[in-house]
């Protein structure tokens, strides 16, 4: 039996990003992009997600035996892919990583947000997404306007 081809590369074409925080919500997404693009749930093994002392979004950092679910945003393009860039700001590194699609099992490259700090005193835990939603989801959509407001200024 031959072996699968490769996943394609992220960078070929249109953008994939593995999302596993605050962009999994749609809405946010969309105050983003203007639109909420196709996605899927996902999962990125050899990392783990954790809250962040004083922040509402959380940060993941490789990580063995563990894995983070999120999911990977398709066919964004290079200003929505700068978008992202720009609202992820500099505390994260943009990574090309492997996923797993889980409603196909395929796995593909998508670009993911690293935490750059690894020795950050202020991770702990894991972070909730339903929680994040229910307590801080209308703040943070009231925040990310303000934040595309200045980006639309720029």
């Amino acid at each position: 039996m031959a072996a699968p081809p490769p996943p394609a590369p992220a960078a070929a074409g249109p953008h994939s990003v593995f999302v596993y925080g605050t962009l999994m919500a749609e809405e946010v997404v969309r105050v983003l992009l203007g639109r909420a693009p196709p996605s899927s749930p996902a999962h990125l093994p050899g990392h783990r997600r954790f809250s962040l002392r004083g922040r509402v979004y959380p940060a993941i950092l490789p990580a063995r035996a563990h894995a983070v679910n999120g999911k990977v945003i398709k066919g964004l393009t290079d200003r929505e892919l700068h978008v992202f860039d720009l609202f992820e700001d500099e505390e994260y590194v943009k990574r090309t990583v492997e996923v797993s699609l889980t409603d196909t099992l395929e796995r593909s490259l998508a670009y993911a947000y690293i935490w750059g700090n690894e020795g950050d005193p202020d991770l702990y835990g894991e972070w909730d997404y339903e929680e994040w939603r229910k307590v801080h989801l209308k703040d943070y959509l009231e925040m990310t306007r303000e934040f595309m407001d200045e980006v639309g200024q720029l």
